[in-house]
């Protein structure tokens, strides 16, 4: 049985984290997708809403308060998260373009 060459195996683990880091920036953005429509309804009295809200809040408020201090909310109007995407979406095309 003959070992694989070096240079396949660092490929390889290149298209792996490729792969996982492409998947993981678009599940994020889904993820600030479901925050803002989850800021636009009333939780009620459903537990699981509740639930899946407060998670959106921890997943989402930590990386959203990095473009908060940036830019500020302009009246009801917070327009982080578009800029959050935004920055996503470059990181994205870096990784494309570079890794």
């Amino acid at each position: 049985m003959g070992f694989a060459h070096p240079f396949l195996v660092l490929a390889d683990v290149r298209t792996w984290a490729r792969g996982f880091l492409e998947v993981f920036i678009e599940v994020y953005i889904l993820l600030i997708i479901a925050y803002i429509l989850s800021s636009w309804v009333r939780a009620g009295y459903s537990p699981t809403f509740a639930r899946v809200v407060r998670f959106l809040h921890d997943t989402c408020d930590p990386y959203l308060r990095l473009f908060r201090r940036v830019i500020p909310p302009i009246g009801p109007l917070d327009v982080s998260p578009i800029l959050a995407i935004v920055v996503l979406g470059v990181i994205r095309q870096l990784i494309e373009r570079y890794l």
